[in-house]
């Protein structure tokens, strides 16, 4: 009877953490991202996209608590096994996987740094600065990245009015960009 109960509650949370995971990913993916503001189309600009939105998850759940904790901890090691499966599926060998997993979980952890602290300060100029070195390093101006910085403050406030037992249950909404956020 007890495994049953535990296996219910583990099948249970996998829902929960796909669901949260799931809306994650789509809002990475959102079009305009790619198309309006030049978000570059590539493996590495989805990295980008993704960790940004996997960051702004992880700045919600802050100071939620122990489960809030925990959800946050069992997303991110979805994300980063979502990583590990993706090179592997471009191609990249299994000896050359963990030390692009060590360089990416390194480039992953400081966005976060700079990110958690502009967002922190309400500091978009500083928040547009980092975003354009991280997500577009190869353009001399990216004036797109103001409207990407004002998208993350936005959804940081969209995510800071959503209930965290919400959340903890499944479900998560991020904005739609505009094309002049």
């Amino acid at each position: 009877m007890f495994q049953r109960l535990f296996r219910r509650d583990r099948s249970t949370n996998r829902l929960i953490t796909e669901e949260l995971y799931a809306s994650i990913v789509a809002a990475a993916r959102q079009e305009p991202f790619y198309s309006d503001w030049q978000v570059p189309d590539t493996p590495l600009g989805r990295f980008e996209m993704l960790s940004l939105h996997m960051f702004l998850f992880q700045h919600r759940m802050r100071g939620e608590g122990d489960a809030a904790r925990d959800m946050a901890q069992i997303l991110i090691d979805n994300f980063f096994t979502d990583v590990d499966h993706s090179l592997r599926e471009l191609g990249v060998g299994d000896l050359g996987v963990p030390k692009r997993m060590k360089k990416l979980a390194k480039m992953y952890y400081g966005r976060t740094a700079a990110y958690g602290d502009a967002l922190d300060r309400g500091d978009d100029a500083d928040l547009a600065a980092a975003l354009a070195r991280n997500v577009c390093p190869t353009m001399a101006s990216w004036p797109e990245a103001t409207y990407l910085a004002n998208y993350v403050m936005g959804a940081d406030k969209m995510l800071a009015g959503q209930d965290v037992n919400a959340i903890l249950s499944g479900t998560l909404h991020f904005p739609k960009p505009g094309r002049t956020e």
